[in-house]
């Protein structure tokens, strides 16, 4: 059963969430409610409360571009360590 919700965000988070579903061709909605799913899922829950609480406290610090490669990046600066 759908309920409505009504929520108070700044017009501008608003604007961008609006053509960001746009983008995806998705509802807003939709987004909001799958995104509330994952942060109260149980497994959402248990792979939170193992993560270190220092390791914890950095997440969402670091914004990684998407075309940059981990594995490449990760043996280039082991190989600067150890060669």
């Amino acid at each position: 059963m759908n309920t409505k919700l009504t929520l108070t965000i700044e017009q501008e988070i608003i604007e961008r969430a609006k053509n960001y579903a746009k983008d995806k061709n998705r509802s807003l909605s939709d987004i909001i409610e799958n995104y509330l799913k994952m942060l109260t899922s149980d497994d959402n829950k248990q792979d939170i409360e193992a993560i270190n609480p220092i390791v914890k406290s950095l997440k969402g610090s670091f914004k990684m571009p998407k075309d940059m490669d981990y594995e490449k990046e990760l043996g280039k600066r082991l190989e600067e360590k150890y060669l």
